[in-house]
């Protein structure tokens, strides 16, 4: 890394998608191909996902990547 490349901090609403789902950690790390601890560390904004993983996340929603993982310092300006 170079100096002027921080780590971004992001936060998401994935609790909140999947409360909406009605699904557990387990069921949803399961239909996206991730165990129930990688939906945990993401939940608890400890783990930023992969571009790859951000975007199964959101096609498995219907939203887009941004509807999810939004960066702090913008504010939940966009909650759902």
């Amino acid at each position: 890394m170079t100096k002027n490349s921080a780590k971004l901090d992001i936060d998401t609403r994935l609790p909140s998608f999947r409360a909406s789902k009605k699904l557990t950690q387990q069921q949803l790390g399961e239909a996206i191909g991730v165990t129930r601890a990688t939906i945990i560390a993401i939940e608890n904004t400890g783990y930023n996902p992969s571009l790859d993983l951000a975007f199964r996340i959101a096609r498995f929603f219907g939203v887009t990547i941004e509807d999810i993982f939004f960066l702090k310092h913008e504010g939940d300006v966009n909650a759902k």
